[in-house]
Formats: C-alpha cells, sequence, structure tokens
C-alpha cells in the first residue's frame, strides 16, 4: 500500500469511528441519565426509610420504586406514598 492509500483508508476509519459515536451518543446520554436519575431514587427511598420513625412514612427499596422515583421526580415519591396508602 501507498502512503496515499494508507492516508485514505486512515481518514475513512476516522470519519465511520465519528459517525458511529454520533449515533450511539444520544441513546448513550439518555440510559445514563436514567441510571443516575434512578440511582437518586433509590436514594431518596433509603432516606425515607431512615426517617420512618420518626414521619411514619416507609416504601419497599426496590428496582420498581427507585426507577419511579428516578423517572417521575417529586411526583412519583408523592405517587408511590399514596398508592401504598390507597392499598393498605
Amino acid at each position: 500500500m501507498s502512503l496515499i492509500e494508507t492516508l485514505a483508508l486512515g481518514l475513512v476509519i476516522v470519519f465511520v469511528a465519528v459517525a458511529l459515536l454520533r449515533l450511539i451518543a444520544t441513546p448513550l446520554k439518555i440510559a445514563l441519565r436514567l441510571i443516575l436519575h434512578s440511582a437518586l431514587g433509590f436514594g431518596a427511598v433509603w432516606l425515607l426509610n431512615a426517617t420512618s420513625a420518626v414521619s411514619g412514612l416507609s416504601l419497599g427499596l426496590n428496582v420498581f420504586n427507585a426507577l419511579t422515583i428516578g423517572i417521575l421526580g417529586l411526583p412519583g415519591l408523592g405517587l408511590l406514598l399514596l398508592l401504598q396508602w390507597v392499598l393498605t
């Protein structure tokens, strides 16, 4: 291979790599944001359970509750508490 062919192949590889990175960047960003918010929701449920002796409120510490609070935020916490109150 000549030098020009090698440079052209290198440019094509770089172009394809950048195109693939741009293609998966948005779904990856959304997935990482969902994981971060779910971790924060998990922390909120843990904090709620840690203060249950004072407040009298508690929720199960599981992935469903963490995802609900992570996606919906504070209204999700209210929704889960209301759902628990209605079902008990």
